[in-house]
């Protein structure tokens, strides 16, 4: 299974008032293990970026001047997320940017969901976590993940937490597969065990009640008179 977890930054909040992407970052996973592949490209998308969106993510008009355009990448993004499910937080929102931008290529690709299956890990942790916050930074605490690096909003560096918050959250093991002479993704996999493991506070042991023991030997021999056998865990 190939997915690739999936970030954007913009120059505002609405694609509908010619809002545009500025910066794409992505993560590959398979088969639940992080690859070390990843896409990021900077875009010079042609219009102001808003004052408040530069406050969030720290990218100026000057920084993009020299940039290339969508359409200049489209191909090479594309070919990276094709067949993959795309892992996004708040899905909608980075997937309507992104189809605003195919629907403005002179070679009409169609949309994210013609070529890619989306998972929205902001609804699914809605799911988990009802009536808490379920921001990424939120996230990130609930779950451990070191993300102190995250001054302000970044396209790569936010599919790297998600894709470690995602792989925790669904309960798999942020791993890297590794081949000769990728020096690089084994300090990838080092860094990730060190977030995952070494920071995480050790579980506090309660010992049960002699009441809540007896309880459960009543509880026991129920089950073993309903069933007409004793649970496989006493034998």
């Amino acid at each position: 299974m190939r997915q690739i977890v999936l970030d954007t930054e913009t120059t505002g909040l609405e694609p509908r008032q010619g809002h545009r992407i500025i910066e794409i970052g992505c993560v590959e996973v398979v088969n639940r293990k992080l690859t070390g592949n990843h896409y990021h490209q900077y875009i010079q998308p042609d219009r102001e970026i808003d004052v408040g969106a530069i406050e969030v993510h720290g990218i100026t008009n000057e920084f993009l001047q020299d940039k290339p355009r969508f359409e200049d990448v489209a191909d090479d993004f594309v070919t990276f997320i094709k067949g993959a499910e795309l892992v996004i937080h708040n899905a909608p929102f980075d997937v309507g940017f992104i189809d605003h931008e195919f629907n403005l290529l002179k070679t009409k690709t169609g949309q994210v969901t013609d070529i890619c299956s989306v998972l929205d890990t902001l609804t699914l942790a809605r799911q988990m976590h009802p009536g808490q916050r379920n921001s990424l930074d939120a996230l990130c605490k609930r779950y451990d993940i070191d993300n102190s690096q995250r001054e302000k909003h970044g396209a790569l560096l936010d599919a790297e937490i998600l894709a470690d918050v995602y792989l925790v959250m669904t309960g798999g093991q942020v791993s890297l597969s590794l081949g000769g002479g990728q020096e690089q993704k084994q300090t990838r996999q080092e860094e990730a065990v060190v977030r995952l493991d070494s920071q995480r506070n050790p579980l506090p042991i309660i010992a049960a009640t002699q009441a809540e023991l007896e309880a459960h030997e009543k509880y026991l021999e129920m089950i073993a008179k309903t069933t007409g056998g004793e649970p496989v865990w006493k034998t």
